[in-house]
């Protein structure tokens, strides 16, 4: 049996498998008649063919024939046709993605595999979450129902997210990394904190959207409470900005033309979902197709004409009704203005925050990247009343796209 592993880039960490046990030939590129399909811009539509020239009870033989346009390396070499061993790396494209090539002995129906682990795990990089050699983790924090824990990822008042490893594929069908996240057994205590938690899960579960993290599971272990949802690889705008400083004007609105798309799926449910939190920490960009991503759904809200609630939002991305506890769909739309700012500027936003007569607005008129026409749609975006903005994300989306 071959199996095919999708590798993130900096740490090889197994991000999609694939298992191919009768095919001799297996086809790899972006079109979707593709047996493995990669959606990366880098890949060709028919970029790879990996051949069978020999079978035998340990896999056969196998070869690798290129016909990218941008070249597939092989353990590093470029190669237009190649013998391909076992457990090689293939990356199509200079910087493109890369898949491990790995032969697996298919054990006999009534014979027991061998299961003790010979593997010394020697010769890997401390940063290695797994062996390049047999594959399995080399650290396991600890086991939470099937999930293997492998590194913290953060803690705060509310919780700790864990990067962890479902080896046993009982999700979504094959092994693969996932965010674990478990609520603080003290925070379960407070009601408020048990709302905004279990409201996550419940939303995640009902939306499908390519700029949402998928939904995985939602469990109570131990007295605490665990929601595990899909581990997107890419990074966050605030510490995106913060190691590259400003971006042109042309991608910022595009990433933000994303965002009003996002936006407007949330806008558009029954009833209408408010996220209360867009703020450039919350928007991730994938590494594979440099999208958005909106993450941290623990403060989404349901428009059902309740009374006031908790105020909830970053300071400078917050609009005055939010700030007062009655957010609406318009507040989301709000936080685009201050996020673009940012974005131009690498500056906070309370930076350019003047008194202008009764109220307070932003003030772009001496930052050099932002035109006229661009600072108009931030203006008009976070005018101090609801009324006066633009109403819906596709409105503010198209404002945006004749700014390019």
């Amino acid at each position: 049996m071959v199996i095919l592993t999708l590798l993130e880039p900096q740490q090889k960490m197994p991000l999609q498998e694939w298992h191919f046990e009768d095919e001799s030939v297996i086809r790899i590129g972006r079109s979707t008649d593709n047996h493995v399909v990669l959606t990366d811009t880098l890949v060709s539509r028919h970029h790879l063919e990996l051949i069978q020239i020999s079978s035998d009870s340990y896999g056969g033989s196998w070869q690798v024939i290129s016909k990218g346009t941008n070249g597939t390396f092989l353990n590093g070499v470029l190669v237009t046709q190649s013998p391909l061993p076992d457990n090689s790396l293939l990356q199509l494209a200079r910087g493109g993605p890369i898949l491990k090539f790995h032969i697996e002995q298919v054990t006999a129906p009534n014979k027991p595999a061998n299961l003790s682990n010979t593997c010394t795990h020697e010769g890997n990089s401390p940063n290695n979450l797994f062996c390049i050699h047999c594959g399995q983790p080399l650290s396991v924090q600890q086991t939470i129902r099937h999930y293997q824990v492998l590194r913290t990822l953060g803690q705060g008042g509310m919780g700790t997210t864990y990067l962890a490893w479902d080896e046993t594929g009982k999700i979504t069908g094959h092994p693969q990394l996932l965010v674990l996240k478990q609520m603080n057994a003290d925070m379960a205590k407070i009601a408020k904190a048990r709302e905004l938690f279990e409201r996550e899960a419940h939303i995640l579960k009902s939306l499908q959207h390519p700029g949402i993290p998928k939904y995985y599971d939602f469990f109570v272990e131990g007295g605490k409470k665990y929601l595990a949802m899909e581990l997107v690889h890419g990074q966050d705008l605030e510490k995106l900005i913060l190691i590259k400083g400003p971006v042109t004007p042309s991608q910022a609105i595009a990433w933000m033309i994303e965002t009003c798309e996002i936006l407007d799926y949330l806008h558009g449910q029954d009833p209408p979902l408010i996220h209360r939190d867009i703020k450039p920490a919350n928007l991730m960009v994938r590494n594979s197709n440099n999208r958005i991503v909106v993450l941290d759904f623990g403060a989404v809200k349901e428009i059902v004409g309740t009374a006031p609630g908790t105020r909830i939002g970053a300071e400078g991305y917050c609009a005055p009704e939010q700030e007062r506890g009655q957010p609406l769909t318009q507040s989301d739309l709000y936080a685009i203005g201050p996020t673009l700012i940012y974005l131009l500027t690498g500056e906070n936003p309370f930076k350019f925050y003047r008194q202008q007569g009764r109220n307070y607005r932003f003030n772009l008129t001496k930052v050099p990247t932002i035109t006229p026409e661009l600072a108009k749609v931030i203006d008009r975006v976070t005018e101090p009343l609801p009324r006066d903005r633009y109403q819906t994300a596709k409105e503010v989306a198209a404002a945006l796209a004749a700014c390019k």
